[in-house]
């Protein structure tokens, strides 16, 4: 498979850019990997999903992705991969055989962390135990399942096609299959959702011993069925409440929230979306999938690949759909966007390292927020506060230039 490979200039926006200074060290580097297709489509679904044919093109599609990831590689001579996250879609659908022979040729291209987390996204309705023994063989080490709920009308009503006793089955089968460290992708906020219906789901995914669970409220958005034909939603006190009791019934059980909809086990977060939010790196291949990557000199740039798989999968066309250099002005809210996302914020000196920007282009904002009550007044540390946590976006807008 041949795809154009030309590259449009970088550029750094219209007026001139101060120094910036040269990166002493580059940051991690992760890997991840769209797989664009799902059974179906979820209502609320705003990812860049396409519902599958019967038959799907995985040895052409995997040989896109090889390509794709060898028009990157002149950027990351010389760097190992420190995780790797197959996302979608459901990239379960995907054969152990075509995942097999795609790991192999991404190791052959870029080294391996000795202790590399290799993540694979996963639906209870899309799997069976032959499959999870088989990922678990080719070194994929961590699981993400999309349970959402345990209540068969909640399930109904977010169009989701596997049923309550395949969700519960299915952290079992993952267990059994050799995994030791899985996630549970659970949702509250759901049309016609009580206290009592949020808080029973959130008990049936803690009796499943996950190692992590990502607890997040249902948002409806823009280019969904859920956007155009919005169904009921908990009001604004119940979602509250939800939120209140949630929070303390995780951690009344161990599961420490280190992230807004993140909690996990201690030493279990998901290093890749650790390494998304502290500003590391990372190759994005497959269709519309994005990337981050640094480089020496100082020069941050993000990528964003070709959307629609049928294009992705036309020779004729780039893998890449465009590029952009972060100018100056820029990296404050881009590396702060992510990183107060952490509960814990992150170490001030973290800022320089990973943008090669001064401290005191923050020192404006920072004082604006730290004065609103939004971010904690700690030299060492970038965190927002309790308050801060609340309304991130507030806090965020003090560092728009």
């Amino acid at each position: 498979m041949i795809h154009d490979s030309s590259a449009s200039p970088l550029i750094f926006g219209g007026a001139a850019q101060s120094p910036r200074a040269a990166l002493p060290v580059l940051p991690p580097l992760a890997l991840y990997i769209h797989i664009p297709w799902c059974v179906r489509k979820c209502p609320y679904c705003d990812f860049n999903s396409h519902t599958a044919s019967p038959v799907l093109p995985e040895e052409e599609y995997v040989d896109a992705l090889l390509a794709d990831l060898d028009q990157d590689l002149h950027a990351v001579y010389g760097r190992e991969l420190s995780s790797i996250f197959f996302g979608g879609g459901t990239p379960s659908l995907f054969s152990a055989e075509a995942l097999g022979r795609l790991l192999k040729g991404v190791e052959q291209r870029i080294p391996f962390a000795s202790d590399i987390e290799i993540t694979l996204e996963a639906n209870p309705g899309t799997f069976e135990q032959e499959k999870f023994v088989a990922y678990r063989a080719l070194g994929i080490n961590r699981l993400s399942i999309g349970i959402q709920s345990f209540q068969e009308e909640k399930l109904k009503a977010l169009g989701r096609i596997h049923n309550s006793d395949e969700a519960v089955r299915a952290a079992g089968m993952a267990r059994q299959a050799g995994f030791d460290n899985f996630n549970l992708d659970l949702m509250h906020g759901l049309p016609d959702q009580s206290l009592d219906d949020a808080l029973s789901d959130l008990r049936q995914a803690i009796a499943l011993k996950p190692t992590h669970l990502s607890w997040y409220q249902l948002t409806l958005e823009p280019n969904t069925v859920f956007w155009n034909q919005p169904p009921t939603l908990p009001e604004d006190d119940t979602l509250w409440d939800i939120q209140e009791a949630g929070q303390a019934l995780l951690a009344e059980h161990g599961y420490a929230q280190y992230e807004v909809s993140a909690y996990a086990q201690p030493g279990r977060p998901a290093r890749h979306n650790l390494n998304y939010w502290s500003f590391g790196d990372f190759i994005g291949i497959g269709a519309g999938a994005h990337g981050k990557l640094s480089h020496p000199d100082g020069r941050i740039v993000r990528t964003w690949k070709t959307r629609l798989p049928k294009d992705y999968l036309n020779p004729a066309k780039s893998f890449k759909a465009g590029e952009k250099a972060l100018t100056n002005e820029e990296l404050p809210f881009e590396f702060l966007m992510n990183a107060l996302r952490l509960t814990e914020g992150v170490e001030s000196r973290l800022y320089p390292e990973r943008t090669g920007m001064s401290l005191e282009s923050l020192a404006e904002g920072r004082q604006v927020a730290e004065q609103s009550g939004l971010l904690q007044v700690e030299p060492s540390r970038l965190a927002a506060t309790e308050r801060g946590q609340l309304f991130l976006n507030d806090l965020l807008q003090t560092f728009l230039s």
